[in-house]
């Protein structure tokens, strides 16, 4: 029930709320040095993109991965050419007991956690009329089970620090249904994160910020298939896909006190493909 304009004109405790002590000046803001950032599917394309992105400014990086090795020699050479402290996690998001065990290990680790990358999800672009049931559980579990397992034990450790910043990588699938591939089940997952996210802001608020990055066709192993490959082309403006390091200034961005008031936002980054 709204208040009426008397009531709303009652000045309330603790508001307004101070700003937080930040560097004025932007680059000092853009350092991630001495803040620890885990990255899920770390591994390759975005989210080593990330990873990147952290290192060069800076932060300590910690690299989960399910299957993909590389993540352990990747961390490696992040650590030894940024002078970062870096180590590489294997665990499967979908796996709630891994997840809870896996955040209490990086804190331990590296005696704090300030970001959390959500990152990991996978996908199987089938119609609802051909796709299995066990194919919708798997996605289901990856991209929705996983974020959220992830989002819980993340927030459980920025609660109990008093401070903490959770970034999801949501899709431009939970804004539109892409053509000509039908992929329904991957769509609903996006859009079940992406509200996730903006709802975590608010339960979040005394102590965490929550934002979602929406990316479009990216040349990664989860970007365009060869289906669809020619269509994304014609439908983005920009006509071409992203490259891996035209989205690391964004992560950086949110992960980052550059973006201290922003929180619950959902940032669009496709090359104008939602646009048409």
């Amino acid at each position: 029930m709204s208040m009426t304009v008397e009531e709303a004109g009652v000045a309330r405790d603790s508001f307004p709320r101070q700003p937080p002590e930040t560097p004025p000046n932007v680059f000092e803001q853009l350092s991630m040095k001495g803040k620890v950032v885990a990255i899920t599917g770390a591994a390759d394309g975005i989210g080593y993109a990330v990873a990147e992105a952290m290192a060069e400014a800076g932060g300590d990086v910690a690299l989960w991965y399910n299957s993909n090795d590389a993540a352990i020699s990747k961390g490696e050479r992040l650590a030894k050419a940024h002078g970062i402290r870096a180590k590489a996690y294997k665990v499967e998001v979908s796996d709630s007991t891994k997840v809870e065990q896996t955040m209490g290990q990086v804190v331990q680790d590296f005696g704090r956690l300030d970001v959390f990358v959500a990152n990991a999800g996978m996908a199987i672009s089938k119609a609802i009329t051909e796709q299995t049931l066990d194919e919708y559980r798997k996605q289901m579990s990856v991209n929705v089970d996983g974020v959220f397992y992830c989002a819980k034990y993340a927030g459980a450790v920025f609660k109990q620090q008093g401070f903490g910043n959770l970034i999801i990588t949501s899709s431009i699938s939970a804004h539109v249904v892409n053509v000509p591939v039908d992929q329904p089940v991957y769509n609903m997952t996006k859009a079940a994160v992406l509200h996730l996210g903006k709802s975590l802001a608010r339960e979040w608020r005394e102590f965490a910020r929550c934002n979602v990055v929406s990316p479009g066709f990216f040349n990664t192993k989860m970007g365009a298939s060869p289906l669809c490959i020619n269509e994304a082309y014609r439908m983005t403006p920009q006509g071409r896909q992203g490259h891996t390091k035209e989205i690391k200034g964004l992560y950086l961005y949110l992960a980052s006190d550059a973006s201290s008031y922003q929180t619950g936002s959902d940032v669009v980054i496709d090359g104008g493909y939602v646009l048409p």
